[in-house]
């Protein structure tokens, strides 16, 4: 016998939650499958757990660059317990009340697809449970850590952001493969928290290629000062570890090769699609799935399958991955209540260049829209300005040593903000206003209206202006 609901959901993390909830507010019934923890990666082994490792390390860079300020050693123990308490100790009661309290069914197990509208759920006894959809599925699996190819390496059992964010003790020596996101906040926690040999391997020339180069400029500097051995134009050749949990040797292209305790790879993410039964409706497994605007997978007939989140390829940030859910999840309801396909305002359409990040590493880095180049190749005739934080009062207030730089990509020919970037201490908290702008295309001389207040690291959007011009 099957379960019959008008929409299921597989994966409930942030993203298969927010569908749910726009679903069911919508007034449909809603089943969701989750063989995991509900609340996701996210909630438990990405985004709150790595903030709060890095808060810690984040305020004791704080209080030094602060004259009359001291602050003893960080106590890693109670760092590793507050963790602890914002992953509610792995334990998803909560989320899955809460889903409950939507209200919708909570399904635990592995869910995949058998074919139209069906989602085979093989629960934890391994008995088999069969749900069907009268109006749609949606893919929310999320996304796991890519290994490198390099000999060795999978064998050796490195750490991915799932361990590293869970570590119960922190290694004296740690190896970091990569130059992304969550290698440099990995990178920066872990030595801050007593890895007293942190070394972070890159195969490119800088840290964060994918922003405004000053970016990875000025975090590169941030990791000298405190220690941290940074090779660029370098990778694991080899890596060996004869005994699990032992040491770990890491062998380069040139020179002696590396030992550490602990090797961490941080090279990106493929999406969860593995086993989650593609196949039976026409879909190749182990790759993103395509959508379009509506977040409907472009492949499926009949166009009742969606997904969301890291799964479609399209944004792999949770915030992003929550705005397609609402969009989704509202799409299905207005489709269930007959009305037509083309809804162009429930489309999501600033999952691409509208999207903001932030890298919660000292110094913060936060950027939207495009970068320079980006602009440049994408046809835009610009003009950027860039400014020196330290020379704004707010950011002078915050602590000697302060460093850190803006940067305003404009059209010219619309004079619109294409893309801001922040970096330096404290600029997480102005980024949503970069944001605003970016999206809204706020014209300059409107902005010019929008006045920071006095002293304030925001005075920064004045000083961009008037190097401008305005």
């Amino acid at each position: 016998m099957s379960e019959v609901f008008d929409v299921i959901v597989i994966g409930a993390g942030p993203a298969g939650e927010n569908v749910l909830d726009r679903a069911v507010r919508g007034g449909l019934t809603a089943a969701i499958v989750e063989d995991r923890l509900a609340g996701g990666e996210c909630s438990y082994w990405a985004c709150i757990p790595s903030k709060a490792l890095l808060r810690p390390v984040e305020l004791a860079g704080e209080v030094a660059r602060m004259p009359g300020m001291s602050l003893g050693p960080i106590d890693v123990d109670a760092v590793l317990a507050r963790r602890d308490e914002a992953v509610s100790h792995y334990d998803d009661a909560g989320q899955v009340r809460w889903i409950e309290g939507v209200p919708a069914t909570f399904v635990r197990g592995r869910g995949r697809l058998d074919g139209a509208k069906r989602v085979l759920v093989t629960e934890p006894d391994g008995s088999q449970r069969l749900l069907t959809a009268r109006h749609a599925v949606v893919l929310a699996t999320g996304s796991t850590a890519a290994i490198s190819p390099a000999p060795g390496l999978r064998e050796a059992a490195p750490w991915t952001s799932h361990e590293v964010t869970a570590v119960t003790s922190v290694p004296g020596r740690l190896v970091v493969i990569g130059g992304g996101v969550v290698a440099c906040e990995m990178a920066q926690a872990m030595h801050g928290l007593g890895a007293r040999q942190t070394t972070v391997l890159v195969r490119g020339d800088t840290l964060l290629p994918r922003m405004e180069p000053f970016a990875g400029e000025l975090l590169a500097g941030a990791f000298a000062a405190a220690g941290i051995d940074l090779r660029t134009g370098t990778e694991a050749v080899r890596v060996e570890r004869p005994e699990p949990g032992g040491k770990v040797t890491v062998h380069l292209p040139d020179g002696p090769p590396v030992e550490a305790d602990e090797i961490l790879v941080a090279t990106g993410r493929r999406p969860a699609t593995e086993g989650l039964g593609l196949e039976s409706v026409g879909l190749p497994g182990g790759e993103s799935v395509e959508v379009d605007d509506s977040l409907r997978a472009t492949g499926v007939a009949e166009g009742w399958l969606y997904a969301v989140g890291d799964v479609n390829g399209r944004n792999l940030l949770t915030h992003m991955g929550k705005y397609q859910a609402r969009a989704c999840g509202d799409v299905i309801v207005a489709r269930a209540k007959g009305a037509p396909d083309d809804l162009p305002a429930l489309r999501a359409t600033a999952d691409g260049y509208g999207a903001p990040q932030v890298v919660f590493t000292d110094p913060q880095i936060c950027a939207v829209g495009r970068t320079e180049e980006a602009a440049r190749r994408d046809g835009f005739r610009v003009r950027a300005v860039e400014y020196d934080l330290a020379s704004v009062s707010g950011a002078y207030l915050l602590g000697d040593g302060y460093q850190g730089r803006a940067k305003a990509v404009v059209d010219e020919d619309r004079r619109v903000l294409l893309g801001v970037t922040f970096a330096g201490q404290g600029t997480a908290e102005l980024l949503h206003a970069a944001t605003i702008a970016v999206t809204a295309e706020v014209p300059l001389e409107r902005l010019w209206h929008a006045v920071p207040s006095f002293p304030t690291v925001s005075e920064i959007w004045l000083r961009l202006l008037e190097t401008y011009g305005l």
